[in-house]
């Protein structure tokens, strides 16, 4: 299957259900796809394009929603949820306690997404801010298979959404349909003693390092997660149950919130024993110039910085279980 950017998936989807749903409304911060066109093209008075205003966007969201409408608002990530972040919680999580709406937010460009265009426009906090927002749903897609997927769940369900949405496309996963949307996260594979739980881009290194880990006769888990708010507790439970280490994957800060504070927490209420292994961006903003694994690497979460970081947690467990199995090959 041809990888398509999540963006163009997602807004096909929507395109499609506005044609029957009348009571769709999109809304734009200045911000364009091929896609985009043709929603403004077909549906001019259920379009706005409200400039480089993502305040605006929200306030406006937030009326056409207590009107009715089921909307969509689409900018960049940083900015449609840290330029307008008062707005959010006061017109959308706020607001959502006393007034039933529905807000669907669009960000694009999670994590190093935006690679050349530096910190400004890259975005590794976005997961912490929208988690601490009561009634706050939060979607992270590793492809555009699931990405498109998650139309039904926004236009159903009630209430404000995050949908952070990666720039580029990526490598389909989902190759065979769409996971168990309801259920929020997805097994993509069974393993021994350890498990990877990752969400967005990261699904995707978690994936090639647990290859690698294969390729060397440890047998790796690795679990999708893709709602970060609603998933089923239980069944996520019975998932990592059975499990020597669990190693979360993100492409966010470290120690500051996301889904590594999601698994701690989690974990301790769910009464697992397993150890936690939390992999993210070290805490600092970066100007350097390279590539998306290059930048990976310099900040502790590529292929390499990953594998290191498991095979290091690995002969720790050993050690301390008073056995001999040999890693340092890896």
């Amino acid at each position: 299957m041809k990888p398509l950017a999540m963006r163009d998936a997602l807004l096909e989807r929507i395109w499609h259900e506005m044609a029957t749903n009348p009571d769709i409304f999109f809304a734009s911060a200045d911000f364009g796809s091929p896609v985009l066109d043709k929603i403004r093209a077909d549906y001019p008075a259920r379009f706005v394009n409200v400039g480089i205003a993502e305040q605006n966007l929200i306030n406006i969201s937030a009326g056409l929603s207590l009107e009715g409408y089921t909307v969509f608002a689409y900018a960049i990530a940083p900015f449609i949820t840290m330029r307008c972040y008062e707005q959010i919680r006061v017109n959308l999580a706020l607001l959502a306690e006393a007034r039933q709406l529905n807000v669907n937010l669009i960000g694009v460009g999670a994590g190093y997404s935006y690679v050349v265009s530096g910190p400004t426009h890259q975005c590794y906090e976005d997961i912490t801010l929208m988690r601490v927002l009561p009634n706050m749903q939060i979607f992270s897609p590793a492809d555009h298979v699931c990405a498109a997927a998650l139309l039904e769940r926004c236009v159903v369900e009630t209430g404000p959404k995050y949908i952070r949405l990666d720039a580029q496309p990526l490598p389909v996963i989902y190759t065979g349909g769409a996971p168990d949307m309801e259920r929020g996260f997805h097994v993509h594979r069974h393993g021994a003693r350890v498990v990877f739980v990752a969400t967005g881009y990261m699904l995707h290194t978690g994936i090639a390092v647990a290859e690698q880990l294969r390729e060397a006769g440890e047998v790796v888990g690795i679990i999708d997660m893709f709602d970060l708010a609603r998933f089923n507790a239980d069944a996520l439970a019975v998932a990592l149950s059975g499990y020597d280490i669990i190693v979360t994957i993100e492409e966010g800060f470290s120690g500051r919130g996301g889904l590594d504070a999601l698994l701690r927490t989690f974990t301790v209420r769910h009464c697992l024993k397993a150890r936690m292994l939390c992999i993210g961006v070290e805490p600092a903003y970066r100007f350097d110039l390279g590539t998306r694994l290059d930048l990976h690497e310099l900040v502790g979460i590529g292929p390499a910085a990953v594998l290191r970081a498991v095979v290091e947690m690995l002969a720790t467990l050993e050690a301390s279980a008073g056995t001999k199995r040999e890693v340092e090959s890896l």
